[in-house]
């Protein structure tokens, strides 16, 4: 399953790829491969990812996980304003 994640960041594009990088190994234990990812090139503050999943349970349980709740959290995620959009194959 592939989705398309878009969230807003107030920390600045550089301190979330950064924390967003380093997130690879909790991704991985999930399932979760990273295709692409980037913002629009005059808004640095709306983050796109493109991502393939296992599962819609999988990428539930990856939400949850603290390690990567705190990733996004410091990265200054703002979590309302996520939209997932999931692709047809």
């Amino acid at each position: 399953m592939k989705i398309i994640m878009n969230v807003e960041i107030n920390e600045g594009y550089e301190k979330w790829k950064q924390l967003f990088v380093s997130a690879d190994d909790a991704r991985e234990k999930y399932g979760i491969k990273v295709l692409a990812y980037g913002h629009p090139k005059d808004n640095e503050n709306k983050i796109y990812q493109v991502l393939e999943v296992e599962s819609m349970e999988k990428m539930q349980e990856a939400m949850q996980d603290p390690e990567i709740a705190k990733a996004r959290t410091d990265a200054g995620v703002n979590l309302d304003t996520q939209e997932l959009v999931f692709l047809v194959e």
